[in-house]
């Protein structure tokens, strides 16, 4: 029992007490540690601390550095009393402050920062600085606690977070109005690429035509090669949404090769040379194409559509199939009523004559009060007739007659008339001829100035004899709105009621008369102001007063041999009626629909009658696509006649 006791006191001795005594001294240590860390660290040297007595360096802070300038350490923070949660709140804010400071940060920043980043895992944030008129003595050391270290590295991260953030925005604004800004100076042409390739090609055919590249057969080759590439991808793309979408690949190949002829051929008045020479041959290219069009624009002009002559004779069959008494118009009493709105249309096309007989009726106000008279030849009287009769305008009047019925216009009377079938004028205006001579008389091969038809407007009293006043149409236009106001117009005493075209120096009267004849330089102004016909309301009864009829026949024996003016009717009008004309509002009259495809929109709406004069009429294919819609909604496709002769939109 005694041994038992010893065991335990010698056990007691030899294990227990050296761990009571060695935990109790490590407790000691503990607190002496903590406390003298807690109190003592803020008050040591930043540079230095105290680790078991002995004096260390602080190794995460340069010795040599100035204490004027002192930044923080730039390794890892710790808090020794910090949560999780903070630990957490500062590792999301560490990640954001990178991932803005990659996205928003200049090249040299983001390089510095993607230095930092793969050395610590945290960046250094924080630089402290003394003012310049400060001491090192007064500086205040930052307080490297723990929890005063995470709580500074959070504000000052947040801090930079919200400056690079800004920053970024900064940037993304001066970006967007540099591009502002050049798009304001050098806007984006729609076309650029295409352009770009089509000066490839002239480059390229340059570079083939050149004896030093065309010596060189494996760059001759991949030249073709390369140009037949460029041909396929433009194709016949006017504007860069056109081209495909390895044109820029095409292009850049292209590029490329040029460059290497560049460097074979480098001879600068060699390529001169050779571009002049293609400038001219091109030039002299587009003035035969330019001459072909213009002959076959005439050609076209004067050439009956099928549909258009398979329409009247389908028309006169049907016609000469009705007895008499159907082959009367109705309400033929209001023929001659002057206190009716009268109008005047000489025309040998059946399904023009319709489009301004429906147009009109279309917008007019009171339909009943409306007398259309129609003058047309023998070899369309029957069908102009029979299709007024399957389609009468409302309860309007109409009256189709035949200028073969006025005997009194014959060759005696009229000396138009007489020119007209002249032989010598035949030959001048349709004799096949060469060079410029042909050129400049092409324009008038056309059967309408040989035609008497043309020519009426200047006998209306003579067509007309009881009637005072009357509205002349042509049969290329379209009505838009009401034309009853022109009769109650007071034309002051003139003949005619006009439009003037002066507003280009083509529509005076010097374009359309030979002013180096005095006949014409001392009766008239070379800047006077022209006007056109196709819209005009005349008072006949002036016109009869002061014979007017007479004047043009002076004037057409003067011109006997062509001197004054070529064929046509506007420049006699324009004698006849000078100083007899009454200038009307502009928007009763919009010409140009039937040669320029740039009229002014607002005038075409607001015009009250637009006129396709020109060659490109609207039922001719090669009609201005974008007027066509005016005139084709006056007309019935769905009519018959039409649907029989193929008569489509």
């Amino acid at each position: 029992m005694k041994l038992r006791k010893v065991a335990i006191v010698l056990l007691f001795m030899t294990v227990v007490a050296p761990i009571v005594l060695y935990t109790h001294t490590l407790s000691s240590y503990l607190s002496t540690s903590a406390s003298s860390s807690e109190n003592d660290f803020v008050a040591e040297e930043a540079s230095t601390f105290t680790f078991g007595g002995e004096i260390r360096p602080l190794n995460l802070l340069p010795q040599e550095e100035s204490i004027n300038v002192v930044k923080e350490p730039s390794g890892v923070v710790y808090s020794y009393n910090s949560s999780s949660q903070t630990a957490a709140d500062n590792a999301r804010i560490t990640r954001q402050l990178t991932e803005d400071s990659l996205e928003h940060q200049t090249k040299d920043l983001s390089s510095a920062h993607a230095t930092a980043a793969d050395e610590n895992p945290i960046k250094q944030v924080v630089d402290y600085e003394l003012p310049a008129n400060q001491s090192g003595q007064d500086f205040k050391k930052p307080d490297l606690s723990g929890d005063a270290l995470a709580v500074d590295a959070k504000e000052e991260i947040t801090a930079k977070q919200h400056s690079l953030r800004n920053s970024g925005r900064t940037i993304r604004r001066e970006q967007q109005l540099v591009v502002q800004t050049e798009s304001q100076k050098e806007p984006a042409l729609p076309d650029a690429r295409v352009r770009q390739l089509k000066d490839q090609l002239i480059r390229g055919k340059v570079y083939l035509s050149l004896s030093a590249t065309r010596n060189n057969a494996h760059f001759v080759r991949e030249l073709r090669l390369r140009m037949k590439e460029v041909q396929r991808a433009l194709g016949e793309a006017s504007k860069d949404s056109e081209l495909p979408r390895n044109a820029f690949d095409k292009l850049k190949a292209m590029e490329l090769t040029l460059t290497k002829g560049k460097q074979i051929q480098d001879d600068c008045a060699a390529v001169i040379k050779k571009l002049r020479a293609m400038l001219h041959s091109t030039e002299e290219q587009l003035r035969v194409h330019k001459k072909q069009t213009l002959f076959l624009t005439h050609l076209t002009a004067k050439t009956l559509p099928k549909g258009l002559h398979c329409l009247p004779l389908r028309l006169s069959t049907e016609y000469f199939m009705l007895n008499a008494s159907q082959q009367q118009f109705p309400n033929q009493d209001k023929v001659e009523d002057s206190s009716l709105y009268h109008y005047a249309l000489f025309s040998d096309n059946v399904l023009a004559a319709a489009v301004v007989v429906n147009s009109t009726i279309s917008h007019a106000k009171e339909t009943s009060k409306h007398v259309f008279h129609i003058v047309t030849d023998r070899l369309n009287y029957a069908a102009m007739r029979m299709w007024f009769l399957e389609n009468p305008p409302l309860n309007a009047a109409i009256e189709v007659k035949n200028v073969e019925e006025f005997t009194w216009l014959n060759s005696s009377y009229s000396p138009v008339l007489k020119q007209l079938g002249s032989p010598s004028m035949i030959d001048y205006y349709f004799k096949t001829r060469r060079g410029a001579e042909s050129d400049s008389n092409l324009k008038f091969r056309n059967p309408k100035y040989l035609s008497i038809m043309n020519h009426l407007r200047f006998y209306l009293p003579q067509i007309f004899p009881k009637l005072d006043k009357v509205l002349f149409l042509d049969d290329d236009i379209v009505v838009q709105k009401d034309l009853s106001g022109l009769w109650s117009l007071n034309l002051k005493g003139k003949v005619i009621g006009v439009v003037e075209t002066c507003g280009e120096s083509f529509h005076r009267f010097d374009r359309y008369l030979n002013f180096s004849n005095p006949l014409i330089s001392k009766k008239f102004d070379p800047r006077a102001c022209g006007w056109a016909f196709g819209m005009n309301i005349v008072d006949l009864a002036q016109w009869r007063r002061q014979n007017i009829t007479d004047v043009y026949h002076s004037w057409q024996n003067l011109n006997h041999d062509r001197q004054l003016w070529k064929l046509g009717t506007l420049p006699p009008g324009l004698i006849t009626f000078w100083n007899h004309t009454y200038a009307l509002d502009r928007f009763w009259h919009v010409l140009g629909l039937g040669y320029n495809p740039n009229v002014n929109q607002k005038d075409i709406d607001r015009a009250a009658v637009i006129h396709y004069n020109g060659n490109l009429k609207p039922w001719l294919e090669i009609g201005i696509p974008k007027y066509r819609n005016y005139w084709a909604k006056f007309v019935d496709y769905d009519q018959k006649y039409l649907r029989e002769c193929n008569i489509n939109p």
